[in-house]
C-alpha cells in the first residue's frame, strides 16, 4: 500500500509557491507547547488524513485564505476554530489577524459534507499540492503553471495512491484536466463552489452521493 510522501510535501520549494507545511508566515501564531506555524499544520494534515475516506475531494491548488494557513485544503482557520474539521482539533488561533481567515470555497465545501453526512469519510486536496501566488504578492492565488503540476506529479500520484479505492472527485475542470495528464479519471467531476457555483456544486455532490449509497 502507498503511503503519504510527508517529506516530499515539506521539502518542496520553488519561486512564487508557498510550502505550507514548511514555510513560516508573518501572521503565524505559535500553537499550544511554542509549536510554529508549518509544524502545526503538518500535525493538522496528519490528523485530516487519519481514515480509509470513502471519497477523496480533489481541487485546484492550495489558497492564502484557506490551506496556506490551515494545512488543509478547502479548510480555513474560522472551521477549524469552530470544531468543523473531523479529526483535528484547535483551541487557540491559527493566526493573529484581526479575524480568523473564512474562504467562501471552504465553507461551501465542509457545509455540503456535513449537511450529507459524508464529513468523516472524505479526504480534501489538491492537483497542486502548495500555494501558488502572483509575484510580489503571498497573499493571492494564481494558477500553477504546467511545470510546476509536473513537478508536483509524483505527490499527487502517492497521495491518491495511499487513498484507493476511494471514489475521486474532481472540483473543478482544472482538477479534472490534471488528473487526465496523469491518465487518471475522476469517478465524477463537480462545478467548482466559487464564482457562483456553490450551488451546482451542491446538487451535484448531493446526486453523485445518492448514487453510492
Amino acid at each position: 500500500m502507498a503511503t503519504i510522501p510527508y517529506d516530499a510535501l515539506r521539502s518542496f520549494k520553488a519561486p512564487g509557491v508557498f510550502n505550507p507545511w514548511a514555510d513560516d508566515d508573518p501572521l503565524d501564531s505559535l500553537q499550544a507547547g511554542g509549536v510554529s506555524g508549518p509544524k502545526a499544520r503538518l500535525g493538522r494534515l496528519q490528523a485530516h488524513f487519519s481514515i480509509r475516506p470513502r471519497f477523496v475531494l480533489l481541487g485546484e491548488a492550495p489558497g492564502y485564505q484557506g490551506c496556506h494557513f490551515s494545512g488543509i485544503p478547502f479548510t480555513n482557520e474560522k472551521l477549524l476554530l469552530e470544531g468543523r474539521i473531523p479529526r483535528v482539533s484547535v483551541t487557540d488561533r491559527v493566526t493573529h489577524r484581526p479575524r480568523p481567515w473564512c474562504e467562501p470555497s471552504a465553507t461551501v465545501v465542509w457545509g455540503a459534507l456535513h449537511a450529507l453526512g459524508i464529513a468523516s469519510e472524505t479526504v480534501l486536496w489538491n492537483t497542486f499540492a502548495w500555494h501558488p501566488f502572483k509575484p510580489g504578492q503571498p497573499y493571492s492565488n494564481r494558477a500553477p503553471t504546467r511545470s510546476e503540476l509536473e513537478c508536483g506529479r509524483s505527490v499527487l500520484e502517492a497521495v491518491l495512491d495511499a487513498f484507493a479505492p476511494a471514489a475521486i472527485v474532481a472540483v473543478g475542470k482544472v482538477a479534472e484536466r490534471t488528473l487526465g495528464l496523469l491518465g487518471r479519471r475522476p469517478t465524477v467531476t463537480l462545478r467548482h463552489p466559487s464564482m457562483g457555483g456553490a450551488t451546482a456544486f451542491r446538487t451535484g455532490l448531493t446526486e453523485f452521493v445518492k448514487t453510492t449509497a
